[in-house]
């Protein structure tokens, strides 16, 4: 059976971990050649060491569009062309928002917003070079509708939405295809670090039609699929994939 993306080439933000880690390591099973791409340098070394050859691993702040330029570079240097990218890289804090400090505020949206921002402005011409390909933004169901006490956050995720769509409208005719990926909880180490115990973290999904959590590999799937030819007709789209979080309110049955 033919993998999904054979002959792929991909860069991977935040791939040290997480969702990230589960991405690469699903494009290079599926056939892909991945640059992963994180700020953990002994994590990211070793997720890329463990895929094997057709992986390899580089520092990247996505804040820095100059390692963004070294990254693509790397990708067409090692491995031929460019034709995937995943903006996964993010960050998350919570907090208020009269409580927000303007420094916390201007981090989370320089990672998450500027990061995205400067992969796909970077990645565009190796992209088009290439024939086309797929770029995939990692927004949250956060992007969707408002969350009490992640203003930042959620500021970040509705403008990679909308960068998205942009995208996907300026570059469709170059047979360049953008979507967005909108999970809801997802049991990372980047919720855990916040302080997110385990146990908050499943009653969390608990209040989902699907009641818990998503596993980081089952997010890969749908970013597999929105790399691969399977997802040809798809773009400036939102998936979901929350566990119908975003569905609307769960109610306890009448009772007799």
């Amino acid at each position: 059976m033919a993998k999904r993306l054979e002959g792929r080439v991909a860069i991977v933000s935040g791939a040290a971990r997480g969702m990230g880690a589960a991405e690469a390591r699903q494009f290079a099973a599926e056939g892909a050649r991945v640059v992963l791409g994180d700020v953990l340098d002994e994590a990211g070394a070793k997720v890329a060491s463990e895929i094997g050859d057709a992986a390899v691993y580089t520092h990247l702040d996505v804040s820095n569009e100059e390692e963004w330029k070294a990254a693509v570079g790397l990708a067409r240097n090692r491995f031929g062309h460019l034709d995937t990218l995943v903006n996964n890289a993010g960050i998350l804090r919570f907090g208020a928002l009269e409580q927000t400090p303007l420094e916390e505020y201007e981090l989370v949206v320089r990672v998450n917003q500027v990061g995205c921002f400067l992969g796909m402005k970077t990645a565009i011409p190796a992209l088009r070079e290439a024939g086309g390909g797929s770029i995939v933004n990692i927004s949250s169901a956060a992007g969707m509708y408002g969350v009490a006490g992640v203003v930042s956050y959620a500021a970040s995720k509705y403008a990679v939405r909308g960068m998205t769509k942009v995208a996907a409208l300026e570059l469709g005719r170059d047979g360049i295809r953008v979507n967005s990926v909108h999970p809801g909880g997802v049991d990372t180490p980047m919720i855990a670090r916040e302080g997110v115990a385990a146990v908050d973290r499943e009653a969390a999904g608990m209040a989902n039609p699907i009641p818990r959590i998503a596993r980081p590999e089952e997010v890969a799937e749908l970013v597999t699929w929105l790399a691969s030819d399977a997802s040809s007709y798809c773009t400036g789209s939102e998936f979901l994939i929350d566990g119908g979080g975003t569905a609307g309110m769960l109610r306890p049955a009448f009772e007799d």
